[in-house]
């Protein structure tokens, strides 16, 4: 960490730093090589970023558990809607069934539609699916209606199609790409952040990476640092600020770690301890959303191969260690996507990026 003396100069994040290169440390446990959802081997990640002036700002995010037939291999997942207040579609024959049969899609509120039959066309396309009749297509959404027109709804079926078809593994581009095209966090530009954790070895050396969609308020903290306050820029500020508490925050979980869906929703609930160490107290106007899935060979459900997993489940016991990532990796994911914002001028409202090169002192100071 990064430290401050009378004659260092404060340090100044470049516009594309993210926070823990700029000296941002959030958490005990490392993170993967990348700090990315894609350190989880497979996991493939794919945007389509649409701008037309001053009233289009929006897009897609594709989230491929991996490269292969997903309707044939599917994963376990698990599904938690913390506030329901928004659109998860497929999530009820995921909480049902335990399972993902097609990639996982962002998008904004009214372009859900276009996304899901994106997944539909795009899974019946695949080699083996010729005598599929029904496809769970699974689609979260954000309303990113402050910078972008929504009622044009501007994502087309073949927008969608392209974040899937280009999804890739690697660095991940972050915040205002894809479904974070559009999004405010906190009053600032948020967008799309990732982040993962790598377990030690005596834990199991699994690794869980996560990729949210910040569109979400409440007072902003970072690294238990009381941004927010000091900025005077929160929801519930006397000043009367327009920031506001509403919003909506989906967050997509990936772990090698062998889990049944069970433990999957488990770890989905965790995920937002990290969204309230933000400072989000998860108001009535959020749709907060969280959904897992293991990429373990051992607990994929292969159309045609034995109906028995190779593997079952990780005992209980052996949980508390990726209750711990998932909640590190969902804070970092949602600050990274602040720390990638850019000042956008857009059709209700122009919203400022986070002043980086105000609040670093704050963060990296050693007496916080």
């Amino acid at each position: 960490m990064a430290l401050l003396t009378a004659a260092s100069p404060a340090p100044v994040a470049p516009p594309e730093q993210r926070a823990r290169e700029a000296g941002v440390v959030i958490g005990v446990l490392p993170p993967g090589p990348r700090n990315a959802i894609t350190d989880v081997d497979g996991v493939r990640v794919g945007h389509v970023t649409i701008e037309e002036g001053k009233d289009i700002h929006t897009g897609v995010t594709a989230i491929l558990p991996h490269g292969g037939n997903v309707f044939r291999s599917r994963v376990p997942a698990g599904f938690v809607a913390f506030n329901a207040y928004g659109k998860f579609a497929g999530s009820t024959q995921v909480t049902e069934l335990g399972e993902i049969e097609t990639p996982v899609l962002l998008t904004n509120t009214l372009n859900v539609p276009e996304a899901a039959a994106a997944a539909v066309e795009w899974t019946l396309a695949q080699p083996g699916n010729e005598a599929v009749r029904s496809v769970n297509a699974v689609v979260g959404e954000t309303n990113d209606g402050v910078l972008n027109d929504i009622r044009r709804r501007r994502v087309t079926i073949a927008d969608a199609r392209r974040a899937i078809e280009s999804a890739a593994g690697g660095a991940v581009p972050e915040g205002s790409v894809g479904a974070g095209t559009g999004t405010v966090a906190f009053g600032f530009k948020g967008g799309i952040g990732t982040s993962s954790r790598k377990l030690p070895a005596a834990q199991g050396g699994w690794t869980l990476g996560v990729l949210v969609q910040s569109n979400y308020g409440g007072v902003l903290t970072i690294a238990g640092v009381p941004v927010g306050v000091r900025l005077g820029r929160h929801a519930f500020s006397r000043e009367g600020t327009r920031d506001t508490a509403d919003g909506s925050v989906i967050i997509v979980i990936a772990t090698d770690a062998p889990l049944s869906d069970r433990n999957l929703r488990r770890i989905a609930e965790r995920a937002f301890v990290g969204i309230g160490r933000t400072g989000s107290s998860f108001s009535n106007g959020s749709g907060d959303y969280a959904i897992a899935f293991s990429t373990h060979p051992g607990v994929r459900r292969e159309e045609g191969i034995s109906p028995v997993a190779a593997i079952d489940d990780l005992r209980n016991e052996a949980l508390s260690p990726l209750f711990q990532a998932v909640a590190e990796a969902t804070e970092e994911a949602v600050i990274n996507s602040l720390f990638a914002g850019k000042t956008v001028e857009g059709h209700r409202d122009t919203v400022k990026r986070l002043p980086t090169e105000k609040i670093l002192p704050w963060l990296t100071a050693t007496d916080k």
